[in-house]
């Protein structure tokens, strides 16, 4: 786990009973939302571990249902959740997995939007923290403290060096870049963690490249927007 300040030992402000079963849950859920890029229609969201042993008791399934309409870790509609969803128009359920799972607080969410489908596979790994180990079945190794580009393009070459070159002259500094592929030639994943979130020119720039399918930007800070990207 990489080391970021000093919340990461504090832990968030939150609204409890838990940082790892509650605010890391709903941190888990807004990189999945914005993953998706907008509210979801209908979401499915499986537990493992710990998770499946005392969501209801810690809290887990109102905090992963205020994650996807975007609530922060201290929002005082946590508690109703399951309310707001309803008024929202979003349909939620829970599935449970004895499988071995990256951690024991682990959530494999599936999204639907219209016709967009998305999963995420991410942990609770204490303190508010969290760890994504999988967007659409590509590895990747994110933790939300940072703006993120996601970045599904073809695996062709020089389209990282242009992602990156469009960057600095942006003046973004990239802290860290995750890439997957399927195959040689075939469909990648580039997910890039930066100092600063990229602005909607450098967006518009980054999606007229050659070879580059979608982006989206999940930035978890206050009063960003990531729906739509």
């Amino acid at each position: 786990m990489r080391f970021k300040d000093v919340f990461s030992i504090i832990g968030p402000a939150m609204t409890g009973p838990s940082s790892s079963h509650t605010a890391g849950a709903v941190r888990l859920a807004r990189v999945a939302r914005h993953w998706l890029g907008a509210q979801p229609d209908r979401a499915r969201m499986t537990l493992y571990g710990s998770f499946a042993d005392t969501y209801k008791g810690h809290g887990t399934d109102l905090a992963l249902i205020a994650g996807l309409l975007d609530y922060d870790t201290d929002d005082y509609r946590i508690p109703d959740a399951e309310q707001w969803a309803e008024q929202a128009g979003m349909a939620v359920e829970f599935a449970f997995s004895g499988l071995p799972a990256p951690h024991p607080n682990t959530v494999r969410f599936e999204l639907w939007k219209d016709e967009d489908q998305r999963t995420l596979l991410g942990s609770s790994i204490g303190g508010g923290s969290i760890h994504v180990q999988q967007l659409n079945e590509f590895r990747v190794n994110l933790t939300g403290e940072l703006p993120t580009l996601v970045l599904l393009h073809s695996d062709k070459p020089g389209t990282l060096g242009a992602v990156t070159s469009a960057l600095g002259a942006a003046d973004i500094n990239i802290a860290y870049m995750h890439v997957d592929r399927k195959s040689r030639d075939g469909e990648a994943l580039t997910a890039i963690e930066m100092d600063s979130p990229a602005t909607p020119e450098v967006i518009t720039k980054l999606r007229s490249l050659p070879h580059m399918y979608e982006i989206k930007m999940i930035n978890l800070k206050k009063g960003a927007e990531s729906d739509a990207i």
